[in-house]
Order: structure tokens, then C-alpha cells, then sequence
């Protein structure tokens, strides 16, 4: 199991892009995550970006198994995405690691700036997305 912690500086970048996707404000695909935590039942925020592939929405672990992931899987998948004033309850399915290559290579083409968390350019192979795939928790979207 993977788990890159985050440092202080991206904590304070993730809290201020939660609080954009809050207000509907940036890229139209940031949401912030709502989930309840695994041991407190308390409900956590984190901003994240979703991908599209084949027609799916998904959401991709840049980090590996986060405290949102862990939270999200103990819930049963349950969560809430917000954006501005909408709000839409979803179950995340977690996407068996043989199948999630191709949708982690589509999330790091959407979003450059993550690359590094995969060590990976978006137009490297299939193949070494699959090396990789592992340690990127992916979950597909579905609306409640």
C-alpha cells in the first residue's frame, strides 16, 4: 500500500481549491469530496478533480491510499460531490487495479500538473501505466 503524505503546502492548496469548488469557482470538473470518516463519523472535505473515460466519470488517487480513499471505502462508497450550490450524492466503485491503467493514463493527460505523483508523461505506454496502476486507488462515479 502506497500513501504519499501530503505537505504542508499542498494541504493549504487542496483547502483553498475545496473552498473554490465550494463557490463553483475554477476548472468545471474541481469538486470537493465529502465524505464521512472512517473513525470519527465526522464529515471530511477534500478537493479533487474528476476524469472522463469511455463515456465514465472517475476519480483518481494521486497519492495513493489517502485518508479520503480509506474513508470512502469504509463508507461503502458512499460520498457527496459539491460544486457551487449543487451538491450529488454518489457511489464510488472501486476499479479492480487490472482495469484502472487506461483511466489513471486519461486522468494524468487531463491533468499535467499531477504527473509527477505518477512519475509518468501522458503519452507514455499503456504498459507502464499498468506498472504503475497499483498505487493509484480509481473509482468510477455513479450518481444515487
Amino acid at each position: 500500500m502506497v500513501y504519499k503524505k501530503p505537505g504542508m503546502l499542498t494541504k493549504k492548496m487542496n483547502s483553498f481549491l475545496g473552498w473554490l469548488a465550494a463557490r463553483g469557482i475554477g476548472p468545471k470538473r474541481l469538486v470537493r469530496l465529502e465524505h464521512k470518516g472512517r473513525t470519527s463519523g465526522d464529515v471530511h472535505t477534500t478537493a479533487v478533480n474528476w476524469t472522463e473515460h469511455n463515456g465514465q466519470r472517475y476519480l483518481v488517487s494521486p497519492r495513493g491510499e489517502t485518508q479520503w480513499v480509506r474513508n470512502v471505502r469504509a463508507d461503502g462508497g458512499r460520498a457527496v460531490l459539491r460544486r457551487g450550490g449543487n451538491a450529488e450524492s454518489v457511489r464510488l466503485e472501486d476499479i479492480p487495479e487490472e482495469r484502472r491503467a487506461a483511466i489513471i493514463k486519461q486522468y494524468v493527460g487531463d491533468y499535467k500538473i499531477v504527473k509527477g505523483e505518477f512519475g509518468l508523461e501522458p503519452d507514455d505506454s499503456i504498459e507502464q501505466y499498468q506498472g504503475i496502476a497499483a498505487n493509484h486507488p480509481t473509482f468510477q462515479i455513479h450518481a444515487q
